[in-house]
This record gives C-alpha cells, sequence and structure tokens, in this order.
C-alpha cells in the first residue's frame, strides 16, 4: 500500500498544503481573539492543529471542549479533567478544542519527556509538565504562528521552565529521533491530511518502547456529502475524523504494538452541541487511542 493511502481518512480528495492552510487559517483567528474556556469565542475564529468545535457551534474554544453553550461545567471538566486542573494553568492556556483528557490515561511519570501534537495554546503542555516535575521535558509542537506565540506567552506566565513549543507540522515534527518517552494529543490527528506520516514520525521520535496517549474523534458512520465536502467541518474536527479499522491499519504499518483504540459513547452529549443543524453524534465519537514502539531486542 502506499504511503498516503486515500482511504485513510473521510474528507474529500484535497491537496494536502490546502489543508493545513486551511487550519492555520481558522486556529490563528481563534489564537488571536480567544481568551480561554468559558469565554464567548465566534465560531469563526475556533480551533487548531489542536481541538475541536464544528464550524456551525454557538460558542466555542480549545484544548476542552467548550462548544456548548454551558460553559460552566467547564467544558475542560465535562471531558475528564477536574478542577485542579482547571485551575493550575494561567488564563487563557485552556481554550476549549479538545474532546478529551490525554492525561487521564498517558501515565506520565516523573523525569519523562513528552511530546504534544497540536499543542495549541499550552494547557495539556502545562499539565504534563506538572506530571513528569523539575527533571521532566515537555515539547509542544503546533502548525500555527499565532497558536505558538500565544502559548509561549502561557508558559512566561505560568513559570513553565521545563515546557517549550516549536512551530512544525505534525506529519514532520520537529524533534530528533528517539528523544521522547511518551507522545499525547487532544482532537488534533483528525485535522492531519496525511495521517499515516503522522504515525510514522511519532513512532520515529518515540525511544524504544514509547508510548502514544491520544485523545481524538474516530468516524462512526459516512458523513453526508455537504459534511464531507465542507472545508467548515474539517477545520471543524468532523470531516477529516478517520475509522477506528483506519487508524489500527496506520498505526500497525508504522510499527505499533499493543494498539487499543476506545471509544467513549458518552461523549456523544457533547459532540451532538457541536453543530446546530445536525447530530454530529451519529457519525463521530471521541476515543482514546494508546500504542507502544516496540522495546529494543537484545
Amino acid at each position: 500500500m502506499p504511503e498516503d493511502e486515500p482511504t485513510a481518512t473521510s474528507g474529500v480528495d484535497r491537496d494536502p498544503e490546502e489543508t493545513r492552510e486551511l487550519v492555520r487559517e481558522r486556529y490563528g483567528n481563534i489564537a488571536s481573539n480567544a481568551q480561554g474556556c468559558g469565554d464567548e469565542v465566534g465560531v469563526d475564529a475556533t480551533a487548531d492543529d489542536g481541538g475541536c468545535c464544528s464550524a456551525d457551534a454557538d460558542a466555542t474554544a480549545d484544548d476542552g471542549g467548550c462548544c456548548s453553550d454551558d460553559a460552566d461545567a467547564t467544558g475542560s471538566e465535562r471531558l475528564g479533567y477536574d478542577a485542579e486542573d482547571v485551575a493550575s494553568v494561567v488564563d487563557g492556556a485552556d481554550l476549549g478544542l479538545g474532546c478529551g483528557n490525554p492525561k487521564a490515561f498517558a501515565e506520565m511519570t516523573p523525569g519523562e519527556t513528552v511530546l504534544d501534537l497540536g499543542s495549541g495554546a499550552g494547557f495539556d503542555c502545562f499539565l504534563a509538565a506538572d506530571e513528569v516535575g523539575p527533571d521532566g521535558h515537555v515539547i509542544g509542537v503546533d502548525i500555527t504562528p499565532e497558536m505558538v506565540s500565544k502559548a509561549r506567552e502561557n508558559a512566561a506566565k505560568n513559570d513553565a521552565e521545563t515546557v517549550e513549543f516549536r512551530l512544525g507540522e505534525i506529519s514532520h515534527v520537529p524533534v530528533a529521533d528517539e528523544t521522547v518517552d511518551v507522545v499525547i494529543s487532544n482532537c488534533v490527528v483528525n485535522l492531519a491530511p496525511e495521517k499515516q506520516r503522522v504515525f510514522d514520525d511519532t513512532y520515529r521520535v518515540l525511544e524504544p518502547g514509547g508510548r502514544v496517549a491520544i485523545s481524538d474523534v474516530v468516524q462512526t458512520a459516512p458523513f453526508p456529502d455537504d459534511v464531507r465536502m465542507d472545508p467548515e467541518s474539517l477545520t471543524g474536527c468532523v470531516a477529516g475524523a478517520a475509522t477506528v479499522d483506519a487508524l489500527e491499519s496506520m498505526l500497525e504499518r508504522a510499527g505499533f504494538e499493543a494498539i487499543e483504540i476506545s471509544p467513549k459513547a458518552e461523549s456523544t452529549e457533547f459532540i451532538s452541541e457541536w453543530d446546530a443543524d445536525r447530530d454530529l453524534g451519529e457519525y463521530l465519537v471521541s476515543a482514546t487511542i494508546e500504542a507502544r514502539k516496540p522495546p529494543t531486542k537484545a
């Protein structure tokens, strides 16, 4: 099979660079306009190589799922973060664009190096830094210059000395070979036009025995044509979602083992609020995606 297998994603056949530019534009607007989870951010200023929110949502944001009008919950707490997580991070880092909580299952330990694909304004990176401690290191990579700038500002405000943010594509991560213990991501891989390359490069940067802990959306039923072909649905974490079978196949091709993809049925509650005109819960569900790079053979 060729590296860029066309059946790996559900979106319309579109030039990969065109897709990346759509993502940059949308999430650049979010970074420039968003203040934080729970603030009212216009839908045209929604999410990047780093989060969710469909084009028709009424109120939005980044790494936490603030697509509903009920932002009091808060959005991040609805996704599995606790109030202490939200309170521990500087305002403006949690934009509300995610679909889960990778911290909950990544099992990060002190001293580890963590890579966050599509790090947005830095929310998950700052939580990871607390997990790995002063001897650990966290690298956030995002495709959007405005997001990287915002994340760096947040790092300074949060006194996050062990966290750094790099501009780059998640299919060509600016990280050296075999230098990362765990790769996390929150509702970003679905935005990538070349998902196989994302998993191939993830495999490259992981140490032998390193692991993947990703929260993302997966496709559970074929999208209607008006959703599948809509650029807004693509950049809103909808039309680019792959099926569980496709994701498993891509991870296997990259070389991963111990692959486990677990859909979260309860996520349809908030996914159903992403679009005012249709119930996206009929086509999408959030899932945890876990895998491990084989250890070095003796």
